[in-house]
C-alpha cells in the first residue's frame, strides 16, 4: 500500500497522538471510525446496485477470474507447456520458386511512357 510498511504506519499514528493530543484524539477516532463505515456502506452499495443493474448476467465467479491480481505469468506459461492436447502438423513446404534473372541491355536507355509525361 504506497510502500508503507507496519512500522511507518506506526510511526505516523504515535505522531498523530502527540499532535492532536490526548483532549482531541477520542472526537478524531470517533470521526475515522464514522468515515471507515460510512466507505463500507458506500462499496456495498455499488455492490448491490451493480448486481441489481446487470440482473441475472451478474455472476460473483466470474468476476473473481477478471481480478487483475489473479493474474500469474509463470502459472498461465506452465499451463501452456503442460497441455496435452497434440500439436498441429504444419502444412508441407513447397518448393521454393526461384526466378531467373532478366539481363537488361545497357545501352537501350530507361524505359518510360510517352502518355503519362
Amino acid at each position: 500500500m504506497f510502500g508503507l510498511t507496519f512500522e511507518k504506519l506506526l510511526i505516523i499514528g504515535v505522531i498523530a497522538v502527540f499532535v492532536i493530543g490526548p483532549e482531541r484524539l477520542p472526537a478524531y477516532s470517533a470521526k475515522f471510525g464514522q468515515f471507515v463505515r460510512k466507505l463500507k456502506e458506500m462499496s456495498a452499495g455499488a455492490k448491490d446496485r451493480i448486481k441489481e443493474e446487470l440482473g441475472d448476467d451478474f455472476d460473483e465467479e466470474e468476476w473473481k477470474k477478471l481480478d487483475p491480481r489473479q493474474y500469474d505469468p509463470r502459472r498461465i506459461i506452465r499451463e501452456a507447456l503442460l497441455d496435452d492436447e497434440p500439436a498441429v502438423k504444419a502444412a508441407p513446404v513447397a518448393a521454393p520458386v526461384v526466378k531467373k534473372a532478366v539481363v537488361r541491355d545497357v545501352n537501350a536507355g530507361t524505359p518510360f511512357d510517352l502518355e503519362s509525361t
